[in-house]
């Protein structure tokens, strides 16, 4: 007889809104979030005939990082489709992906990471041995152009 579990996914603390327009909320539970992070370059500029001997910083643009993303793998579709939008050439398959990190006993959200124009650029799963006792795991890396926190 099969038992109900409130919570099944424990160790699944971070709650992925992949922008899909499919579900009111989360598609996605993940165990793990890796390199959510920007980067501002500086250009370095002095005017020919400024006294002082040093160089003015000027703020350049503005690079995201890829994200990647472990989860247990569970079967769900919703990833492949975005995938197969992205690698048959959909411009429209940009999205928003909401990542948000639940407190320990998952009653609250602590906080919410939005990457704003998110493409998936690589997905790995595995490894799959029928003879060990490891969970098979699921890896998405996501390349997008902005970051926001809420």
């Amino acid at each position: 007889m099969a038992t109900f579990r409130e919570r099944p996914y424990v160790q699944f603390n971070f709650l992925v809104d992949l922008g899909t327009g499919t579900t009111d909320g989360a598609d996605a539970g993940f165990q793990e979030v890796s390199n959510v992070g920007m980067e501002v370059t500086v250009a370095e500029y002095r005017n020919g005939n400024e006294k002082e001997n040093a160089v003015r910083k000027i703020t350049g643009l503005n690079k995201a990082t890829d994200v990647t993303l472990k989860r247990g793998v569970i079967g769900s579709l919703t990833l492949y489709k975005w995938l197969d939008q992205i690698r048959n050439g959909d411009q429209n398959a940009l999205r928003t992906v909401t990542i948000q990190l639940q407190n320990e006993d998952h009653t609250a959200v602590v906080q919410t990471w939005k990457l704003l124009r998110a493409r998936i650029i690589k997905h790995v799963s595995g490894p799959f041995n029928a003879k060990g006792t490891e969970v098979a795991m699921e890896e998405l890396t996501l390349s997008y152009e902005r970051l926001e926190m809420e």
